[in-house]
């Protein structure tokens, strides 16, 4: 499994179910050209885009560079490196017939391919001795659940004013907002952003 540093941004899940086997890094789905109207999901794209860097990685036909110039223009170009796939004629295993340009897409790539795609890119690969000078307790399902983030009585409450306060989009699932945590933020800091804020009594009112 490689680690890479930045958050890579690829079409939909097919595409992301290949590229989760091969890369450990938050990888996020434009849905296709529902980008263009999620102002939520770009917002935390911007975000990721600033933390930690962002590798758009979208199909090789005409959608995919409409997709991809759209990104381009809506988000720091600083920030964002591109990856390319080959043109490759043919079609998914799980299609009954190819494309309408007849290319694989993403999904379709060998883990050589998608590799050296992001290798191009410039992507930030993580060695071990990176990873050990970046000590980070990751944050659990289990987590979620004793934060009161999950699984009990107003935990989709707390879920959005969470969300909020730290400028997400609301409608994250537990699941996604889980990846998109661990991208932001170590357990110690979630959990200080649960706290609520204190008060302190008023020393006049005491005299």
């Amino acid at each position: 499994m490689l680690r890479i540093r930045e958050a890579i941004v690829v079409e939909g899940r097919y595409d992301k179910n290949t590229l989760s086997q091969l890369v450990d890094t938050v990888i996020l789905e434009t849905s296709g050209f529902g980008i263009f109207k999620d102002k939520e999901r770009l917002a935390l794209f911007r975000r990721l885009a600033e933390e930690r860097g962002l590798i758009i990685l979208t199909d090789p036909d005409g959608a995919g560079f409409v997709i991809r110039n759209f990104l381009k223009g809506s988000i720091p170009p600083d920030r964002v490196k591109h990856a390319y796939v080959p043109d490759i004629l043919g079609k998914e295993r799980r299609k009954r017939t190819p494309g309408k340009e007849g290319k694989l897409g993403v999904e379709g790539m060998r883990p050589q391919q998608l590799e050296e795609a992001l290798r191009r890119a410039g992507a930030t690969f993580l060695d071990k001795a990176e990873e050990r000078a970046m000590p980070r307790r990751p944050i659990t399902k289990a987590d979620l659940f004793t934060l009161g983030l999950s699984g009990g009585p107003g935990a989709s409450e707390k879920r959005r004013a969470l969300l909020q306060k730290l400028a997400l989009p609301e409608h994250l699932s537990p699941n996604a907002m889980l990846e998109v945590l661990n991208a932001l933020c170590s357990y110690e800091e979630l959990a200080a952003a649960l706290e609520p804020k204190k008060t302190f009594a008023d020393p006049e009112k005491n005299t």
